[in-house]
């Protein structure tokens, strides 16, 4: 059994994104149709690996933002293997990669304990709320790409807690109506994503000001998606301003994971998240 590691060629780190994409769908996680893709464009290194008789068994990702700060997901092994710590190897090798920066995942309540033991932090849960597509989209809003990228490289620092140019260059591209960004006198005051999913589509990131904005860049995604479709957005539960997004709409709420950190954690504006990016590159 061996893991792939950060100096094999690309097509070893491919095939581990394509399996961890696929078994995360069949874990019910609801991946996007292109995150493949997107998250190999960001970080082509960040996939790893453990194969048995040519077949990979276990996956699990750990994207680097800088020099401070990695996100470890999609840790994933074969239903029927598990138990027998070919998961906790490829976990420690994913811990290497990330070399002494702070650490972030976004782990399932069940797993909360086996994190701890393994020196992560709880900071905050996530709650994956439910809303429905379509409505008409506020005015005032503009197109993502016409906002200068440096600008919005500067805006999700400030509330990501790190630069990630070349996640969000990989991350924005996205069809007319499905990046959104609220812009007033004094600049970039929120921006919004929405991507298509296996099961209808996800809102993240949403970043903003106040929730005045987030509500409005909220709207506006909705509308973009198939009037009545699922559209699913993780909400910190510490952000006690974003509640009004959820409790206005109705939106009900699918499952809940726990954010926890291990040596230290990114200077995050979390009363500005109003949509996580990603569960599984934070």
């Amino acid at each position: 059994m061996r893991a792939a590691a950060s100096h094999e060629p690309a097509s070893t780190h491919a095939r581990a994104a394509r399996a961890a994409l696929e078994w995360a769908g069949a874990e019910g996680w609801n991946p996007g149709l292109d995150d493949e893709q997107r998250f190999r464009a960001a970080d082509p290194g960040a996939f790893f690996a453990t194969e048995r008789a040519g077949e990979i068994v276990a996956t699990v990702s750990c994207a680097l933002y800088g020099d401070a700060y990695a996100f470890i997901g999609f840790y994933i092994v074969r239903s029927d293997l598990r138990g027998r710590g070919i998961g906790s190897k490829l976990f420690d090798q994913a811990l290497r990669r990330a070399a002494g920066r702070a650490v972030g995942l976004d782990a399932v309540l069940a797993q909360k304990q086996s994190y701890e033991q393994r020196g992560f932090e709880f900071a905050h849960g996530n709650v994956r709320w439910r809303a429905a597509g379509g409505g008409e989209p506020p005015a005032g809003l503009a197109h993502l790409p016409s906002v200068p990228f440096d600008e919005l490289v500067a805006f999700d620092a400030s509330v990501f807690g790190v630069e990630r140019q070349r996640f969000l260059h990989a991350w924005v591209e996205r069809p007319p109506g499905h990046a959104l960004a609220y812009v007033t006198d004094g600049g970039l005051a929120g921006y919004g994503v929405l991507r298509s999913c296996q099961v209808g589509a996800k809102v993240g990131p949403l970043f903003a000001d106040d929730e005045g904005v987030a509500d409005a860049l909220l709207a506006g995604l909705l509308a973009a998606a198939p009037p009545g479709s699922d559209v699913f957005i993780d909400i910190p539960a510490a952000n006690r301003r974003a509640h009004r997004l959820h409790a206005a709409r109705g939106m009900k709420p699918s499952f809940e994971t726990a954010r926890m950190y291990r040596n230290g954690r990114p200077p995050e504006d979390l009363q500005r998240v109003f949509g996580v990016t990603t569960l599984e590159f934070g």
